[in-house]
């Protein structure tokens, strides 16, 4: 192995919302990082527009979640809409489960934002260093560490060498960390090319009063950006975009004839990818985000499954580092999210497929000039569960060997090539203590929920504080909350019983009453972290 220049607990690959979260995560634990992107800079482009409730509660733990809502969108923009043209009539609305308004079973609410807006919060929010502009060309993997070639591309393609506990690979749905792992990966593949042109124009007579995230058109989908100004259209790239009269094609999709000024201000191309690895982790080096799981865009979910996948990692990767999880706490990231990864893949693409297809029918019917349609006889681009997600976002349901009496084998991955659009495991979301799943939110007091409880620790939540306090939590970051006898019947407990939550905030262990033993909390510690047994 090559000598290194540098060293470091964990190099982050990729310089996207899920490692710049990643970053944050990580330093909140004490982990020493280097983050390298091979870009020059954050992305100008808006690109992920959706910041879903659980991924808000990840930023509210890491104190975020204030300043990214306060230049977000209002809530009243978590709406989508559909017309023939953005100038034309409306045919329908739906809003977006979490966003649109506050939820009883969140503390938060999902927020309407750019991607470009996002990141430099993220970047403001940890001091580990991050080098742009360098690009990783080279992986050499030992048994203690892991050794990258990197190449500064501003400073005249200089190699340096970093050493590394461990890798961790946010570097997109093309990952040069994938490949050279000779990862494969499973699923549709490429839906198509598609492009985003960024727009200035005055579009409130048409919007001000109908706000959305997001409006499908039979021509592409429009976003406005900031909420100071600013849009953005999406839709299938034409067959030469480098002559493509790009000012025409967004014409015709605002609405021919309605004197709308459009100024283009850039535009950019992309694959629009459905695809997930076939596993998560090699050795030491490990994939999060679009590099584990590219999925499309229509949905929102793509960038909100990766923060969920290092908000999963993070804790994990912290105990190893720090002695109190034995590497094998590791190996439970994988069977935990590539099962997630599966399901939402299945979902997006289940939803890309039907807007497409109703995109391109809708269109086809406004170029053949055939009669008029009332409005409940045009088909809509999204199912009843579109965007109403909350089982997928707040219903997620973990089996390990880090989550102690779950019920029932863990689930297969799902590649997404099924046309099954059954989607109610996805919408419906009922709160559970069950282990493995997140920790229901209670309000504890009246702004502290139970969500706001976890941390970097492990905590004990029961009504009887006193009779668990003989409990040895030995060498484990652990807290004990006190929970009133009504949280603790909703949560399937006698008034002696507890809850073991993860920091992930995930529930390792429930025993419904007395501890079983001395050792009851030490065991399942043990357990859960991978701890090697005296």
């Amino acid at each position: 192995m090559p000598m290194a220049d540098t060293e470091v607990d964990v190099l982050i690959v990729g310089g996207g919302p899920v490692g710049l979260t990643a970053r944050a995560l990580l330093e909140r634990w004490g982990v020493p990082t280097l983050l390298v992107e091979k870009h020059r800079g954050l992305s100008p482009f808006p690109r992920s527009r959706l910041v879903n409730a659980r991924s808000m509660e990840i930023y509210r733990q890491l104190g975020l979640a204030e300043g990214i809502g306060a230049r977000a969108f209002a809530p009243e923009f978590g709406h989508i809409r559909f017309r023939d043209t953005l100038t034309g009539a409306e045919f329908a609305s739906a809003p977006v489960a979490g966003v649109n308004a506050p939820i009883p079973e969140s503390p938060v609410i999902g927020v309407v934002t750019s991607q470009d807006r996002l990141e430099p919060a993220l970047l403001a929010a940890a001091g580990a260093p991050v080098r742009f502009g360098v690009e990783l060309v080279g992986l050499a993997e030992g048994a203690q560490d892991v050794v990258a070639t990197l190449v500064d591309h501003r400073r005249g393609a200089a190699r340096t060498h970093v050493r590394a506990r461990y890798v961790l690979a946010a570097d997109g749905a093309n990952s040069s960390v994938r490949r050279r792992m000779g990862i494969g990966t499973t699923g549709p593949g490429a839906l198509g090319d598609f492009s985003a042109v960024v727009f200035d124009a005055d579009l409130g007579r048409w919007c001000a009063d109908r706000p959305a995230g997001v409006y499908f058109t039979a021509h592409g989908s429009f976003a406005p950006l900031y909420p100071e100004g600013g849009w953005a259209w999406f839709g299938p790239t034409p067959e030469d975009p480098a002559d493509a009269d790009w000012p025409a094609l967004l014409a015709r999709a605002l609405g021919d004839g309605d004197g709308v000024r459009a100024d283009v201000l850039r535009v950019q191309h992309w694959v629009m990818n459905a695809l997930v690895a076939e596993r998560l982790r090699r050795g030491r080096i490990l994939l999060a985000g679009d590099a584990a799981h590219a999925v499309p865009v229509f949905g929102g979910m793509g960038m909100n499954a990766g923060l969920a996948d290092v908000h999963n990692l993070c804790w994990k990767l912290a105990g190893v580092l720090q002695g109190w999880a034995g590497p094998g706490v590791l190996d439970s990231y994988e069977p935990e999210r590539l099962p997630v990864a599966g399901r939402t893949l299945r979902r997006t693409v289940a939803n890309t497929r039907r807007a497409l297809d109703v995109q391109g029918r809708r269109r086809e019917q406004c170029a053949s000039g055939g009669p008029e349609l009332r409005a409940e006889e045009v088909e809509l681009p999204w199912s009843e569960g579109f965007f109403a997600q909350l089982g997928l976002v707040l219903g997620v349901g973990y089996r390990s060997g880090a989550v102690l009496g779950g019920a029932g084998p863990a689930p297969d991955a799902d590649t997404g090539d099924t046309d099954d659009t059954d989607d109610r495991d996805d919408t419906d979301y009922v709160p559970t203590a069950e282990p493995g799943h997140r920790m229901p939110h209670l309000w504890l007091t009246r702004d502290r929920s139970t969500l706001d409880a976890f941390g970097t620790w492990f905590t004990l939540l029961t009504a009887d504080p006193a009779l668990w306090a003989c409990q040895s939590a030995g060498s484990w970051p652990l807290r004990v909350e006190r929970l009133t006898g009504e949280h603790a019947w909703h949560c399937g407990l006698t008034p002696h019983g507890a809850l073991l939550v993860r920091p992930d905030g995930h529930i390792g262990a429930r025993w419904h009453g007395r501890p079983p033993g001395a050792s009851a909390l030490h065991d399942a510690l043990a357990t859960i972290t991978s701890a090697p047994r005296p």
